[in-house]
């Protein structure tokens, strides 16, 4: 059974991607944890140590499911396994994906909430990148930047802006444009 702390945090990320960064209260995580009153405040004392939280507990979860790395045997392959993680990060872990980007808004003004996105983001796109050199992108460094600009962008107009898009297409030429650049 998960502890209060437990219940609070996932309660936590609930409310900052369905109702946002202002609706984030203690007393509205106990609300929707179903816990006592006071039970997120006693386990995290400030909303900054709750953001703080939020922020480690996301990066654990996403780490653990970013662990199995994309099937790189060619270029074509990696373009799908990353379209599916594009669609696992929208659609099965939507809620998440939704919590980052507001944790990301508030990053540019917490320092601690950017150094833990940071540090995650670093672990998260080793197997990416090792990935791209399996295929043979000349530059993997490149391509992972490109990866994150593409999903950051298209999280922004699938979750933010409610866009309907199929992202395979858009995926699929950063792929071919960052591996395509090694035959040059």
């Amino acid at each position: 059974m998960p502890s209060n702390r437990e219940r609070a945090l996932d309660a936590a990320i609930d409310v900052l991607a369905t109702e946002g960064i202002r609706a984030l209260t203690h007393r509205h995580v106990d609300d929707s944890a179903g816990l006592p009153e006071g039970s997120a405040s006693n386990a995290f004392r400030t909303r900054a140590a709750l953001l703080l939280g939020i922020a480690e507990k996301m990066v654990e979860d996403e780490l653990r499911m970013l662990a199995e790395p994309p099937i790189a045997a060619s270029s074509e392959q990696l373009a799908e396994s990353l379209v599916a993680l594009f669609g696992r990060l929208t659609g099965p872990l939507r809620t998440q994906t939704s919590a980052r980007l507001a944790l990301l808004v508030e990053a540019a003004h917490d320092e601690a909430i950017r150094a833990i996105l940071r540090n995650a983001r670093s672990r998260a796109v080793e197997p990416i990148r090792a990935a791209f050199v399996a295929v043979g992108a000349a530059d993997p460094d490149l391509a992972v930047h490109l990866v994150t600009v593409c999903f950051e962008g298209l999280f922004l107009q699938v979750i933010g802006l409610g866009v309907d898009l199929d992202p395979r297409p858009i995926i699929t030429a950063m792929v071919r444009g960052a591996v395509a650049s090694a035959s040059e």
